[in-house]
């Protein structure tokens, strides 16, 4: 079983120390979706949300909020991250707005939470720029689906 990291011999959370750690290339992706009605989805696709292009700038607050994500989730390592790709890709068979991110660096620890935060803000963002016509869209399956680097190896998702 893997050891919990995040609390001292006292049993108080703490930051873990990293210094000791290599600095490698790191790499996550994660994926999730945000489930809608249809028709608020055709109006994503044909742009005619009042409150402009849903996509692009869902696509801007997942990188934007990756890069704050060590602000967010507490005991986060603040990284320089050195690129984030968010993508968004409508699909009518399900009715939904998938999201994929990447997040990398060079550095002692990984970029998962960072992967997971882009999801989570592009898919909040979805919904808050869509709320008015719909609000039962619903958001999930946010999870990890790659990491590599670091010590733990390479972790891919079935």
């Amino acid at each position: 079983m893997t050891r919990l990291t995040h609390f001292d011999a006292e049993g108080r959370a703490v930051m873990v120390d990293v210094s000791a750690k290599a600095e490698t290339d790191r790499v996550a992706t994660a994926r999730g979706h945000v489930h809608m009605a249809a028709a608020t989805l055709a109006r994503i696709m044909d742009r005619a949300v009042e409150k402009g292009d849903v996509l692009a700038v869902a696509r801007l607050a997942g990188i934007m909020g990756s890069k704050r994500t060590a602000d967010l989730i507490p005991l986060c390592h603040p990284l320089p991250l050195t690129s984030v790709t968010v993508d968004l890709a409508c699909d009518p068979a399900r009715s939904l707005v998938e999201i994929t991110a990447t997040c990398r660096t060079r550095g002692r620890t990984g970029v998962e939470m960072e992967a997971l935060t882009a999801v989570t803000v592009a898919a909040l963002t979805v919904y808050d720029m869509c709320k008015a016509a719909d609000r039962g869209m619903t958001i999930g399956e946010i999870r990890l689906t790659h990491k590599s680097g670091g010590k733990s190896g390479t972790y891919e998702a079935p």
